[in-house]
């Protein structure tokens, strides 16, 4: 086979475990042969549309089955794939695939007001509904279904992930075949992926973590995906019983959601072996939550500049190091560092730099972005704040560009969320420093209160006074039914920066 890129997955799956169940969407299975003959069908249509090697084509929509058979189509055909945001605007969306120069794009019924919208669908060769996907796949001739074999490298570039861009446009990171390949296996090592493994995939596909982190690993091993359309905690619980759920990845605000449902407590979770979190710091008394439920709870850290795994916290440590995202994995090195680029002490917080086989070899059509996001030997600067412990453990600090400082103190929000986390009647809490006369800047927290539970923001404030030093404790408190989020349920702090000017 001289596709030697994800592109040729599927039939090597479908040789190894060809009636090996591949994926679950809405009570419709498909076996690792039915993938392979669907996703030579669409690579079949989309050569009839002109996608050629290096080609970009784009999905716009909820996770489906489409999304993985889209995705491994173009891959066949040495193309690039581009997930997007379903989330978006049509502006947002419009520069996108204008900066992409994407070809074709297959969207989900959900997004049509925006595709009606879009300025520049005229510059696509062809846009195909997921209401058509099924007569249009089935178009692909028969004669196609032997293997299309165009030669991909590994180093070919595989996707386009678009950053959430907190700050101006956002960035096209482009992911290689090999990093995708790199990444796979640091994640079958550090969970120990089975052949039998049960996955859900419960956070959006387009988004870095769902992709790599669960989807892709399982499908090499020839395990099974349960892909939910989006997060929904009762059909979450409906799922995992079942189909006998054994692992599922989570952003910190779905696991805490999780966790707070009437169901917690009466439901039978005990297929579950691992679960995976990572985004973002988890708040310690969270993942105690889990554990005292007799649940595995590994933490990891990494972008999607990085794949994004770049250390990860195995099941064995997981009690011992909690709070902790891990050690490096084993195909990748990470460093702290001072701002001069030396090494920091343990315990002293610093700037997360990684290096190895899975980081990107930059961002798509921008040198000048992808120059400053490298160091001296290839070293990918994060823009986070962590510590390393005396054991090499990393334990996330928060973002570079969401520390504030109060009186000359520095505050890293993320330790402040995890002593508001503590608190019984708090769901939630995102943390911003606001401008102060006294003390240049302050803490302001919005809180999302556990439904049945009142607490004021005075008493919330002698809590965490007993918890942390006066000058990181909010000086204001403002409670919030939600708190907005970024499609792969980030907390977006540049709205809450918005809202508390306004």
């Amino acid at each position: 086979m001289q596709n030697s890129g994800i592109g040729g997955w599927p039939a090597r799956r479908a040789q190894l475990t060809p009636d090996r169940t591949a994926f679950v969407f809405d009570d419709r299975s498909l076996t690792y042969s039915e993938v392979h003959e669907r996703v030579t069908r669409v690579a079949a249509r989309l050569r009839d549309s002109g996608v050629r090697a290096g080609d970009r084509v784009a999905y716009l929509g909820p996770n489906h089955t489409a999304f993985a058979e889209t995705m491994f189509a173009t891959h066949v055909l040495g193309g690039i794939f581009v997930p997007l945001n379903f989330r978006l605007a049509a502006p947002e969306i419009d520069y996108m695939l204008g900066h992409c120069g994407a070809k074709i794009l297959v969207y989900a019924p959900q997004c049509a007001g925006v595709v009606q919208s879009l300025s520049g669908a005229s510059a696509l060769d062809e846009i195909v509904a997921l209401e058509d996907y099924e007569s249009w796949l089935a178009q692909g001739d028969a004669t196609e279904l032997a293997p299309i074999d165009v030669p991909v490298e590994r180093d070919d570039i595989a996707l386009i992930l678009y950053t959430s861009g907190t700050t101006g446009r956002p960035k096209g990171a482009m992911l290689s075949h090999a990093n995708l390949m790199w990444n796979t296996f640091n994640m079958l090592i550090g969970v120990d992926v089975a052949g039998d493994e049960t996955t859900l995939i419960s956070a959006p596909l387009f988004h870095v973590a769902a992709l790599n982190q669960t989807l892709l690993p399982t499908f090499a091993k020839g395990g099974c995906s349960v892909i939910m359309p989006s997060w929904d905690v009762d059909a979450c619980y409906d799922l995992i019983e079942k189909h006998g759920v054994t692992w599922m990845f989570g952003v910190t605000t779905m696991f805490a959601a999780f966790a707070r449902s009437p169901r917690w407590d009466g439901a039978d979770l005990s297929s579950l072996r691992t679960l995976m979190s990572g985004g973002a710091a988890i708040p310690p008394a969270l993942i105690r939550t889990y554990q005292e439920r007799g649940l595995v709870f590994c933490q990891g850290y990494g972008l999607t500049e990085t794949s994004p795994g770049a250390t990860f916290l195995e099941a064995g440590q997981s009690t011992r190091k909690v709070g902790s995202a891990g050690v490096p994995v084993l195909f990748a090195n990470v460093r702290v560092v001072r701002p001069d680029l030396a090494d920091a002490s343990p315990g002293e917080p610093g700037e997360v730099l990684i290096q190895g086989p899975n980081v990107t070899p930059g961002y798509w059509n921008d040198p000048g972005a992808t120059a400053a996001a490298f160091a001296e030997g290839g070293w990918f600067r994060s823009g986070d704040v962590a510590t390393l412990d005396e054991e090499g453990y990393l334990y996330i600090v928060d973002r570079v560009k969401d520390m504030y400082i109060s009186g000359g103190e520095n505050v890293y929000p993320a330790e402040v969320e995890a002593a508001i986390f503590e608190h019984p009647a708090v769901a939630e809490a995102a943390v911003i420093g606001v401008p102060d006369a006294t003390w240049g800047e302050t803490g302001r927290a919005f809180v999302v209160a556990r439904a049945g539970h009142a607490v004021t923001g005075e008493e919330l404030r002698d809590f965490l006074l007993a918890r942390l030093a006066k000058y990181k404790v909010p000086r204001y408190v403002t409670f919030v039914e939600d708190l907005p989020k970024t499609g792969s349920g980030k907390i977006q702090k540049l709205k809450l920066r918005d809202l508390s000017l306004s």
